[in-house]
């Protein structure tokens, strides 16, 4: 039976040259499926907004619900290292909040560690939770909370200015104290820079095949997400086909009194 993984062990698969994947995650059952096929890591993302709340964005998402997904999944008791997203507004306003709240993620989810989007302007936030042993993932280039700002999920550094920028954000969270970084929706050669450049595991999504892990929705890869359709998700199954053929079929069956039979009754 293998160990639960660790934020070092993480680590030590970028040292090995061996690659991280990660997938969201919101609840028991995906968790243990996901577990049993050996993932590395799970990421419990606040895209639950988008993909089963079914808002237009992750902005909407509270603590309470990210709470309430973490606990879900962390019943399954999984060996992968848990994650959490922090949502918007839970720590922007200041230091305390944002150390309570990410305290709350650890404590009452039971999460492992927490993902925080932005680079310089967040690596106060991302020191600040490490220095009371709360492990940081940082995650930058397209930053869903900041959707508003970039006017919409668009790539980001293909200026050389603006690549420059994201760089710099990487450098930023790595001194900071985070254990690891997301890269979305970035070029894959800045990716591949920035993965050369930092001695913490880079994790990508939408950033090409450089990184030293890729994250996707499983919603997506399910094809169960009807909202969008981003170039770098790559679709493993028609889930969404499995779901409507059975569930016509149970349709059928109840309408035409072939369920339930005695096989499915009591005597």
């Amino acid at each position: 039976m293998s160990k639960k993984k660790t934020v070092l062990d993480i680590q030590k698969m970028k040292v090995d040259g061996e690659k991280i994947a990660m997938l969201t995650c919101y609840d028991y059952p995906f968790a243990r499926v996901m577990d049993g096929c050996g993932i590395d890591m799970i990421l419990v993302g606040d895209s639950a907004g988008v993909v089963v709340a079914g808002y237009d964005t992750t902005l909407p998402v509270t603590m309470d619900e990210m709470i309430y997904h973490t606990r879900a999944v962390m019943r399954a008791t999984p060996k992968a290292l848990v994650v959490t997203d922090m949502p918007f507004m839970s720590y922007q306003i200041d230091i305390a909040d944002a150390r309570r709240n990410a305290g709350r993620l650890i404590k009452e989810g039971g999460s492992a560690a927490v993902k925080i989007e932005g680079g310089v302007n967040v690596a106060p936030v991302i020191r600040a939770l490490v220095e009371i042993d709360i492990p940081v993932v940082a995650h930058i280039g397209l930053t869903p909370q900041s959707i508003h700002r970039m006017g919409g999920y668009k790539v980001q550094g293909k200026r050389v200015e603006q690549a420059e920028r994201i760089l710099e954000d990487a450098l930023a969270v790595e001194a900071a104290g985070a254990f690891a970084v997301v890269l979305e929706g970035i070029p894959q050669n800045l990716a591949r820079r920035i993965t050369e450049s930092v001695a913490i595991p880079t994790i990508g999504i939408g950033a090409g095949p450089h990184c030293d892990g890729q994250v996707l929705v499983i919603h997506d890869i399910l094809g169960l997400c009807e909202k969008y359709s981003p170039k770098f998700v790559k679709r493993y199954v028609d889930a969404r086909e499995l779901v409507s053929a059975a569930v016509t079929a149970y349709i059928d069956d109840v309408r035409q009194g072939t369920f339930p039979t005695d096989e499915h009754s009591f005597n």
